[in-house]
């Protein structure tokens, strides 16, 4: 029998009845689905559909094929308890079976999973009760002013817990061991130990004296086994439950994790040596007087435990670069009100309040300066080590630091809406998700604690079979065990993703995911805007040349007046020389742009054509000659045209920015590809990449057309970044395999871009690709290193030549080296 399921999915978009017949349409062709019912008024789709042809996510791809959106919601839940690879597998699977759960990504190194869910289905509460069922927590941050803040806490928290429960293992473990060890190695010294012996034979008395080899006779005492017993318990008692306790949260969910491993092995060493001591006791045959292993088990659970605690505080410090983001923020700010100056919280900034800035204090929001003048450093957000010098007009960014003289700003944005909210989101963002490399680690992980106890078994039967001692064997199948370590693999990835993402933000480079970053390190060819990327986007006049019975002044009226309409910077540049020369300028009518072409309009009743010479009507060969020297020279040639007659042509130079060349000249050792894609004419564009050493250009590309050349360079397998800095940029920045955008730039460009740089300057991509091969080089030795441990030490446990004290070291190790490892990543210099 068919099963069904009914699900209630909000529809955006929608605008008529219609719309909503359009949606009932799309999801009623779609094979599992029964029946689909829109209701416009409410915006939403009563579907119901057989689970076994078509899910969730299948129905939400049909809606947005036919054009229409279905509200979705995504959350980041802190997550207490895990401790490997193999628990985030485990939360991700717990919240995925979710009704309404559309995709879940568990971070280990940030604790956090980023869940995308349906509002009107399921709720916080929920996904937080079925990480709980599956053995782990949730941090509650709602309550709490500062988030960030209340889960730092509990993380520290959790930190020192781990540093009291390893001080308190140590403070048993030591003196176990050392008291073990000296007691076994003396066993080893066997001494002469005479014995004198008087027999009467016949009357006579005989005296025979024997010499027997003999430990010492203080290893022999009786009590050794208790004390040991004494000094073990408290370790397994107050170290042992945490990983008793996750193992068993994990059988019951029918899964498995370290605290599995960990568990098993210290508590079998543990359980054995108790009926030892209970064989001696009672005298048992088989059992009385055998070795008691108290200390392999006590020793096992402190060296773990030390190993979460170094592992714990070395995390901590993956996410320092986000703690100097989020502390920049300062915590106060002066409101100007009615005249006097008012402390407030920063929470309670509206926009458009006037705030005060005194030297040496952070800027406290996003605004615009409407009183004084000063540097100020803004350093920690885009890596400009210079003071930038700031006046009337000027804006600024939250969180910068005003240097030497007063200031009073007006709020253009608060909260969420600033600079460095929005940096920060970006940050989170890029360390919580998982990048491409990391599906190996977690396609191992999800079978790795399963394999082990397969192999720990087969050991034990091995052994017991080779040597037929139990003793043996169990100590070996126990340092398969503990030698065994998931943590690394599920570390090794996004601690790197985290410092380097980290360390990104620090230089004014914000990587919008993993992905991007990983991406980057490919990257074969890059692809250039030139105006506002390889320039400064400032064009200026350098000459008008008037042509028949036109002079300068009317070359530029005409041309002025009509560009006075246009946002194009060609025309700014037009309008401000004409200005500057002092030419009164009128309205233009009928204005019109075409892109990529020009403009055309009335001035004084004229039609006027301003624009591409290469769009206009036919030139003279004495116009061509003037606009090929102007090319030639790097200036972009427009030509005026009034009522079909060529009035002249101005040419227009737009300076290369500071760090071009040398970026370009660092790319090409590096063995990357340059290409310049503009708009401009093909001599212009060709003295400008001789200027900056580009290899190739495509000139005379349309805006529409940026795309398309990216898509072209794509066609011989190569990845392909594009840089760019407008709006007209952004279909060729998502075309691209990374899409970077100069922060100085546009909105649109930078939420269409994986990469954002803070700064305009052209060095940041090529800091940008030596940190992503940096990363990308630390994730290679991270993997290498948790695959090759487990590859040659799992064996060497099998083969029987690991104790399990030694066993639990190197595993603690392990992780602890893969974090230290991403760590070095804050060091390199880039």
């Amino acid at each position: 029998m068919t099963t069904q399921a009914t699900i209630e999915l909000p529809i955006t978009g929608m605008t008529c009845a219609a719309c909503a017949r359009n949606v009932e349409r799309a999801l009623s062709k779609t094979d599992g689905v029964s029946m689909a019912n829109v209701n416009i008024a409410t915006e939403r789709a009563n579907i119901t559909f057989d689970p076994s042809l078509i899910d969730m996510t299948g129905l939400i791809a049909r809606v947005d094929a036919a054009g229409y959106g279905v509200a979705q919601a995504t959350i980041e839940l802190p997550i207490t308890g895990m401790t490997c690879a193999s628990c985030v597998k485990n939360v991700e699977r717990a919240l995925k079976k979710q009704t309404g759960v559309l995709s879940a990504t568990v971070n280990l190194a940030t604790e956090r999973a980023s869940v995308t869910y349906l509002p009107n289905l399921i709720r916080r509460s929920d996904m937080v009760k079925a990480v709980e069922n599956a053995g782990y927590g949730v941090i509650n941050t709602a309550d709490s002013a500062r988030p960030y803040d209340a889960e730092a806490a509990i993380r520290e928290a959790e930190i020192q817990r781990q540093k009291r429960l390893a001080f308190i293992g140590a403070l048993f473990s030591i003196p176990l061991v050392i008291l073990s060890m000296a007691r076994d190695m003396a066993m080893m010294n066997m001494i002469p130990v005479e014995t004198t012996t008087t027999m009467t034979m016949r009357g006579m008395d005989m005296t025979t004296t024997t010499t027997t080899m003999m430990p010492p006779e203080w290893t022999m005492w009786g009590g050794w086994i208790f004390l040991f017993w004494a000094l073990a318990t408290p370790v397994h008692i107050y170290l042992g439950r945490q990983y008793i306790r996750g193992a068993w949260k994990a059988a019951k969910n029918r899964t498995t994790n370290m605290d599995t491993l960990i568990a098993i092995g210290s508590t079998a060493a543990y359980i054995y040596s108790i009926v030892v001591v209970f064989g001696t006791i009672f005298n048992i045959a088989g059992l009385a007087g055998g070795h008691v292993y108290f200390e392999a088990g006590a020793v096992i659970l402190t060296l773990i435990t030390l190993g979460k605690f170094l592992e714990a505080r070395a995390k901590g410090r993956t996410s320092e670069a986000i703690k100097r983001l989020m502390n920049l923020a300062p915590r106060t700010a002066l409101l100007i009100r009615d005249g006097t100056e008012v402390e407030i919280s920063v929470d309670d900034i509206h926009i458009g309040d006037h705030l005060l800035v005194r030297p040496g204090e952070r800027i406290p929001t996003d605004g615009v300066v409407i009183d004084g003048a000063s540097a100020v450093d803004e350093s920690m957000l885009t890596g400009e080590s210079l003071p930038v010098n700031k006046e009337v007009g000027s804006p600024v960014i939250g969180g910068t630091v005003n240097k030497n003289g007063r200031l009073v700003i007006r709020a253009e944005k608060v909260g969420a809406e600033t600079a460095l909210a929005q940096i920060i989101h970006l940050v989170e963002q890029a360390q919580g998700s998982k990048a491409p490399i990391q599906r190996v680690a977690d396609a191992v992980s999800g079978v790795f604690v399963p394999i082990v106890l397969v192999l720990a078994m087969v050991t034990f039967v091995a052994w017991l079979i080779v040597s037929n001692n139990f003793t043996e064997a169990m100590l070996h199948s126990i340092a398969v065990l503990v030698i065994a370590c998931p943590c690394a693999l599920g570390l090794a990835t996004p601690t790197a993703i985290m410092v380097g993402t980290g360390r990104g933000a620090e230089m004014g480079i914000l990587f919008k995911n993993s992905e991007s970053l990983e991406n980057a390190h490919r990257l074969k060819v890059i692809a250039f805007d030139k105006t506002g990327t390889i320039t400064e986007g400032k064009p200026t006049v350098m000459r008008v040349i008037p042509l028949g019975d036109f002079t300068s002044e009317q070359v530029l009226y005409y041309a002025g007046s009509l560009e006075r309409g246009s946002e194009h910077p060609l025309g700014e540049a037009i309008v401000r020389h004409a200005n500057e020369q002092g030419i009164v300028l009128t309205t233009p009518q009928e204005f019109s742009a075409d892109v990529g072409r020009g403009v055309v309009g009335l001035v004084d009743e004229k039609r006027v054509r301003v624009g591409n010479p290469k769009h206009l009507p036919e030139i003279s060969a004495d116009a061509s000659a003037k606009i090929a020297r102007l090319q030639a020279d790097a200036q972009t040639a427009v030509v005026v045209v009034v009522d079909d007659i060529i009035a002249g042509i101005i040419g227009i130079a737009d300076k290369v920015k500071e760090g071009s060349v040398e970026a370009i000249r660092q790319l090409d050792r590096m063995g990357i590809q340059t290409v310049m894609i503009t708009g401009d004419n093909q001599r212009t564009a060709d003295a400008i990449a001789k200027e900056v050493g580009v290899s190739r250009v495509l000139a005379e590309v349309l805006p529409a057309d940026k795309a398309d050349a990216v898509k072209n360079l794509q066609t011989d397998g190569h990845y392909v970044a594009m840089v760019g800095d407008g709006i007209n940029d952004a279909p060729a920045l998502a075309q691209a395999h990374v899409g970077i955008a100069i922060g100085t730039g546009t909105d649109v460009a930078m939420e269409a871009a994986d990469l954002t740089l803070m700064r305009g300057d052209l060095r940041g991509v090529v800091q940008a690709l030596m940190l992503s091969k940096a990363t990308m080089r630390t994730i290679y030795q991270n993997l290498f290193w948790a695959f090759i441990y487990n590859i040659i030490l799992i064996p060497i446990a099998m083969l029987g030549l690991l104790v399990p004290m030694l066993a639990a070291g190197a595993m603690s190790l392990s992780s602890v080296f893969v974090v230290s490892n991403s760590l070095r990543l804050r060091q390199k210099l880039i």
